[in-house]
């Protein structure tokens, strides 16, 4: 087990049971990363850990802005661009469900930036979010997360990095052996399922 499952483990971030995930499928596993960074000392660590792997993709020239989408990414963001000394700025979901910057937050036509997650499994938030930035003009130089739930496998249209690789378990709720087996569902997490 990698340190920073180790430290999932710890914490009791790494959950085990029937879940929903946002995506709608089902999991034996969930990992619940605000149990790991409501420690401050943890998510420094892992803000450093996932900058310097997300720096190293994204080559030699300066990164200045890190981006990170609300509500996971917010605490590792703000760790990593900290760890970068870069500034940090997040996207969130309008009315309609679009990744969108609000706040007064913006982007520079041609600004390198970097986009932290805290866990990807299908990629799709990230990916919306490096599309919304390219749209903007930015230059996507790399992406990361400390949980990779994709085995790898997910494409979010830039290099990424993670601090831990899984190939969880996921089911389709029709043929859900937790399910037919009568064992409750739970919905962890931010965002109501799709």
């Amino acid at each position: 087990m990698s340190e920073t499952l180790r430290l999932f483990d710890q914490t009791g971030a790494y959950l085990r049971g029937h879940f929903r995930l946002t995506s709608g499928l089902h999991s034996p596993e969930y990992l619940q990363c605000a149990k790991v960074l409501q420690y401050p000392g943890h998510a420094a660590r892992l803000g450093a850990e996932l900058g310097a792997a997300i720096l190293a993709l994204a080559g030699p020239a300066p990164v200045p802005t890190v981006v990170a989408p609300a509500m996971g990414g917010l605490i590792i963001g703000h760790e990593v661009a900290r760890a970068a000394g870069a500034r940090f700025i997040f996207t969130e979901r309008d009315g309609e469900g679009r990744m969108t910057l609000r706040r007064g937050f913006a982007v520079e036509p041609g600004e390198r930036v970097v986009i932290v997650e805290d866990v990807i499994t299908t990629g799709g938030s990230t990916r919306e979010v490096c599309e919304l930035l390219r749209s903007m003009g930015a230059e996507v130089a790399a992406a990361g997360s400390i949980i990779d739930r994709s085995g790898g496998g997910a494409d979010i249209g830039a290099p990424r990095a993670a601090l831990a690789t899984l190939t969880v378990t996921a089911w389709q709720p029709d043929v859900c052996p937790l399910c037919a087996a009568g064992q409750p569902v739970v919905k962890p997490g931010s965002r109501p399922t799709a």
